[in-house]
């Protein structure tokens, strides 16, 4: 089936968290960490070759645009990091028109290829297509499960399963549960009564969703380190461990360096 891009002008869940005037060119300073994504303009094809097609999965094919100091940023960095794909997708930091000009204009470029006479805001993260030119999406979290799609990241090869079906519902319900009360903008008793359950939780869990390290994992070590500084978590020791924990591993410090 011919590679397809699926557009939506409704102003609704557009993830991002830096933007770009359309008229100026220029990327405008990144969202506070934990913001809601602004309004705009959507792109949301996939990649994969089931029937309802999408961009093939090919090694080298694909670039990443990201944001500093974006928490939907750092969340892609991680996921790169634990699939192995630093090497097979390129990733561009956006850091502001004055700092990286030229990738802005990339992303514009692309932005324009993919929708004619695109009006809305420049995003990212934004997965791209180097062979087309185009945008593939601008959704954080189709992006974060198509990237387990590409070559070298199927069962068997010792990666970790990031989306097993299985959990699909739990991942994404427990999205929305961090999305709704693990924000620095979320209030302070809603924030507690969350960490508090996060903690017990934990007493019986080694991850978020059980005893193997998943998307939601991704999720809720950057809600946490979004938060701020250790402090934050002084009440909560399994969420502190955990933090540590993670942090350790290669994927998530080298993340943060990057992103």
């Amino acid at each position: 089936m011919p590679e397809t891009v699926s557009l939506s002008s409704t102003a609704a869940t557009s993830h991002h968290c830096a933007s770009a005037s359309p008229a100026a060119g220029a990327l405008v300073a990144a969202a506070p960490r934990g913001a809601a994504p602004s309004r705009g303009h959507r792109i949301r094809s996939r990649i994969g070759v089931g029937p309802a097609g999408g961009f093939y999965p090919a090694p080298h094919r694909y670039q990443l645009y990201l944001s500093e100091g974006c928490p939907r940023s750092l969340r892609i960095s991680i996921t790169l990091g634990l699939l192995g794909l630093r090497d097979s997708v390129t990733s561009t930091l956006l850091t502001g028109p004055s700092g990286t000009p030229d990738a802005c204009a990339a992303l514009r470029a692309a932005y324009e290829a993919t929708w004619h006479h695109y009006d809305g805001p420049l995003t990212a993260p934004a997965l791209c297509d180097r062979w087309s030119g185009r945008v593939v999406s601008n959704h954080t979290p189709d992006i974060l499960r198509d990237l387990g799609e590409l070559p070298g990241c199927r069962d068997g090869n010792g990666l970790p399963r990031l989306h097993p079906p299985f959990l699909a519902a739990d991942i994404d319900t427990f999205r929305v549960f961090l999305d709704r009360n693990l924000t620095p903008a979320a209030g302070s008793t809603a924030r507690s009564a969350a960490l508090d359950s996060l903690d017990r939780q934990l007493a019986s869990n080694q991850h978020a969703l059980g005893d193997e390290l998943t998307a939601a994992d991704v999720d809720l070590w950057v809600a946490l380190t979004s938060l701020g500084t250790e402090d934050v978590l002084s009440l909560y020791g399994r969420l502190r461990d955990y933090v540590r924990r993670l942090g350790a591993r290669p994927a998530f410090h080298e993340a943060v360096r990057r992103v």
